[in-house]
């Protein structure tokens, strides 16, 4: 049943979404999780604990951040099961935990800017789904970024909390959800959440492989059905460069990625004003252009249609 979930969830998302209605109403399961992750924050995470005592403190709340939301979640699915096609209540519910459309509305919204635009247009689109400085951003740039953030988001945001909603259910893919935003909230190594957010960072890398992997090799897989790309440099980037990412998990979507549209991904990049050094993904063209978006985006669908065969076709077979 979790893998019919995962499933059906895929299949409301990718053709409803979540309607821009809904969070204006009542807003977004990530948002009511950032407001507890930021509750947790202000009241444990304070200046005058050590180090030690910060990081316990972040052990406890995510543990509560995990726990409470995933507790709800046994909660209304359980109760919804027992209703007549109750299963298709849960894959909507379900379908709130992936972003196939938004993530490729908000990427494909670079492209536009930057050939309607030009490069400020670019940058100012580009600012929406990635953290680096975008004042430091070339046009070649603006295009990598679009694409790195592409193909990490397709792990952490779609393939991971399907992957997740299988494994476990709606109780699955929420905590994963939350686990995943508390990274993303507090899980940076800066003053106030390097001791804070440890544990944030660690189990959502822990809990982000087998997703990352296996959005690596659905990429590999739809360079063979997508005209242009090319699969056995995908996989060849993979094996070479994957493992060389400062991120145990992003390596492998980006240096598929780049490797099926002969790019070369990542490298040095600037956030807050510092420098990260970071190994190139794939030894192909730097200068990416807004076709490449184009390139990356096509695919990026075929990639996620694929999966959803696959979670349809296990359903099938487990049924």
């Amino acid at each position: 049943m979790f893998v019919l979930l995962a499933f059906l969830s895929l299949l409301v998302e990718l053709g409803f979404g979540y309607p821009d209605r809904l969070v204006r109403a009542i807003g977004h399961p990530v948002i009511w999780i950032g407001h507890l992750i930021s509750f947790l924050d202000r009241h444990l995470n304070r200046a005058t604990l050590s180090d030690m005592q910060r990081r316990i403190s972040g052990v406890a709340a995510l543990i509560v951040l995990v726990g409470v939301p995933a507790a709800i979640a046994f909660a209304i699915s359980t109760a919804l099961s027992a209703l007549p096609f109750g299963i298709i209540l849960v894959a909507i519910l379900g379908s709130s935990l992936l972003s196939q459309r938004s993530l490729a509305s908000h990427v494909k919204a670079v492209a536009d800017a930057l050939d309607e635009g030009g490069l400020s247009a670019g940058r100012r689109a580009v600012s929406m789904i990635v953290g680096r400085d975008p004042d430091q951003l070339d046009e070649a740039a603006v295009c990598r970024a679009a694409i790195e953030s592409l193909s990490e988001n397709f792990s952490d945001g779609i393939v991971a909390p399907a992957f997740w909603l299988g494994a476990g259910g709606l109780v699955g893919g929420v905590a994963y959800k939350a686990a995943n935003t508390a990274d993303s909230m507090i899980g940076h190594r800066t003053p106030r959440h390097e001791a804070f957010g440890w544990a944030a960072a660690r189990f959502d890398d822990l809990i982000n492989l087998p997703a990352s992997r296996l959005t690596g090799l659905l990429l590999v897989a739809a360079a063979a059905l997508v005209p242009g790309a090319d699969p056995a440099n995908a996989w060849r980037s993979v094996l070479r460069d994957a493992g060389k990412h400062r991120s145990p998990n992003a390596g492998w979507p980006e240096s598929a990625m780049a490797g099926a549209l002969g790019l070369a991904l990542a490298g040095p990049r600037v956030y807050g004003g510092l420098l990260v050094q970071d190994h190139l993904m794939g030894n192909g063209r730097r200068e990416a252009t807004s076709a490449d978006i184009r390139r990356a985006l096509r695919l990026y669908w075929t990639a996620d249609l694929i999966m959803i065969a696959g979670f349809g076709l296990l359903a099938a077979m487990l049924r």
